[in-house]
């Protein structure tokens, strides 16, 4: 990489010989001696930098793309000149899913792109340096926003820290969600060669093994990130090492952060969607230095959902989290475990247990003013609360309970609409039989699941035994599974352990219970203190390789006071997993 190539950038559809025969026939060559000598330097730093990017393109992806994949491009300034190497990444981006064939581009500025009917055959959109108000349209902001919330992709890189504000006005906030999607505001910086140090926060991340654990030095314009930036928010694969990198001769002014903490690229999650922000692309040179095309490519194909990757906030990881994340497990709070407060106050007890994952409640009080139950009657603007007080606190929404779902498709759709709109990845219910067809067709077109729950056989009599969920499953597609309630189960006399067995890869999430007996009396207790063989249950579950949307920790006992207990289990489960991990 040499720092001191900060040429013009090459436009997106760059070919050689610019100025060769079909050119000179158009008439080129009757232009002014002057333009004539810019056109043709204009044409050969085009074509240097296009041999520069071929010269470092990756030549494989980390990854096989699932499908064919397509990445939108947008790259609008309003209010702001554009960066210099804007265009460049353009280029490279384009060429470097060409070579690689993970993915094919659309680059645009019209923010018609973004119309429901055109971003829904986008995987993820790239907003490349985009400073400034791009567009005020709420439709447009309400559809991207539910396009990344529902699963799409989002990638962010230096400038795009300041768009959708009033850039003139001194980047005014205009649309502070996308700041709470992108994990980050503000463009505040030193030099635009700045020397820094880089720490690999994250060296095994798949996005961060390109480095091979290799730490780095880089030169280019390195901003500072502010609020809502934070580690509860944010997964940082990199962040400048301040113990190598010299900040002494730096102002103590805005651009220093009292925590010493300057994060230069993460992941997230935002809803389900994937997210990921560098602030390392001010200059055209970063666009043709074969380590960072390497990186960035990682970044497209995570974005794009090819590449799976953790993204449990920094500050919420532990060996146990960590742990779970290489079996592929995830452990949440049901919010049925603190019915009896609002699911406001369920979001905080889970972060303080330092879990990042819980499932919803359709009969639970949303809380903090919002008087409704947790359902599909909810407002946009209501919504907008709960996204923004489950990123305030790093929990994860995968799940959502609702007694039954409408047969009818008017009905049906009501649902899903909703279950989209809040992230979900897995639906529990217990669903009429006769309508599980047409639930299924839902949860294909919208790629949402549908774990099917069982009670005891009064309230379940199609549901409580493995084999009834079995036969409801008969022929259908892997979308369509069961949603053990452990707790039902050994109250009616059913092995955990067996139920497990039969059921297999058809369990899709889970409600763990253990109960001081195995009686229709018996009540929860810490998980791995009762009669029900916890332990044992969670190394089968890893036996048959199970990957469960969330164990879901469903403490139905001690409503006001079982803190105490949920941690327990808790520390048994991470301690069960830290085993099977090793």
């Amino acid at each position: 990489m040499n720092p001191k190539r900060r040429g013009s950038s090459g436009c997106g559809v760059t070919r050689r010989n610019f100025l060769g025969g079909a050119a000179a026939a158009a008439g080129v060559l009757a232009m002014p001696w002057s333009d004539l000598l810019a056109a043709e330097a204009k044409a050969a730093a085009e074509s240097s930098e296009q041999d520069k990017i071929e010269a470092a393109l990756p030549t494989k992806a980390p990854a096989t793309p699932r499908k064919k994949r397509r990445l939108l491009i947008f790259d609008l300034n309003v209010g702001y000149g554009g960066h210099p190497s804007a265009r460049t990444a353009n280029l490279a981006f384009t060429l470097m899913g060409r070579k690689t064939g993970a993915y094919e581009t659309v680059v645009s500025r019209d923010p018609a792109v973004f119309k429901p009917e055109s971003l829904k055959t986008f995987d993820a959109v790239f907003f490349n340096n985009t400073v400034g108000n791009l567009f005020e349209n709420t439709t447009l902001r309400q559809g991207l926003l539910e396009f990344v919330y529902a699963g799409g992709g989002l990638m962010g890189v230096h400038g795009t820290s300041v768009a959708f504000t009033r850039w003139p006005e001194g980047a005014k906030e205009d649309w502070p969600e996308f700041g709470f999607m992108l994990g980050t505001r503000g463009a505040y910086h030193y030099s635009n060669t700045e020397h820094v140090f880089m720490k690999l926060d994250d060296p095994d991340h798949p996005v961060t093994r390109c480095f091979g654990g290799k730490t780095f030095d880089f030169r280019d314009e390195f901003f500072r990130p502010q609020n809502p930036y934070s580690r509860l928010r944010n997964r940082v694969l990199l962040s400048i090492d301040t113990e190598k990198t010299d900040l002494s001769a730096y102002p103590q002014d805005r651009r220093r952060r009292a925590d010493n903490d300057y994060a230069v690229a993460w992941v997230r999650n935002y809803g389900r969607g994937r997210v990921f922000y560098c602030t390392i692309a001010h200059n055209p040179y970063v666009f043709w230095d074969a380590r960072m095309l390497e990186f960035y490519l990682g970044a497209v194909q995570f974005a794009l959902g090819d590449l799976p990757g953790p993204t449990v906030p920094s500050a919420r990881l532990t060996p146990a989290i960590r742990a779970q994340e290489s079996l592929g497990w995830r452990l949440g709070i049901e919010a049925y475990t603190f019915n009896k407060f609002t699911f406001f106050e369920a979001v905080e007890k889970t972060a303080q247990l330092g879990l990042p994952f819980i499932g919803g409640l359709s009969f639970q009080k949303v809380g903090n003013g919002i008087a409704k139950n947790f359902d599909p009657q909810l407002t946009d603007d209501e919504l907008l609360q709960i996204r923004l007080r489950l990123d305030a606190a790093g929990v994860r929404l995968l799940t959502y309970y609702i007694p039954r779902i409408p047969g009818d498709a008017e009905g049906c759709r009501k649902v899903f609409e909703f279950a989209r709109k809040i992230g979900v990845e897995t639906l529990v219910c217990e669903p009429d039989p006769e309508a599980i067809q047409d639930i299924e067709e839902f949860c294909d077109q919208y790629d949402i699941n549908l774990a099917i729950h069982n009670h005891d056989p009064k309230a379940s009599p199609q549901y409580w035994q493995p084999e009834g969920i079995m036969k409801a499953c008969q022929g259908r597609g892997k979308r369509i599974g069961a949603c053990p309630d452990l707790g039902y189960w050994m109250r009616a006399g059913i092995d955990p352990i067996k139920g497990l067995q039969a059921l297999k890869n058809r369990v899709i999430t889970l409600h763990v219970h253990d109960l001081n007996e195995l009686t229709p009396e018996g009540h929860d207790v810490p998980w791995g203190t009762g009669a029900g063989k916890t332990e044992e249950f969670i190394r089968e579950v890893h036996r048959l390789g199970i990957r469960p949307t969330m164990f879901g920790i469903e403490y139905a006992y001690n409503w006001l006071e079982s803190m105490p207990e949920v941690a327990r289990s808790v520390e048994f489960f991470n301690k069960v997993s830290l085993t099977l991990a090793k």
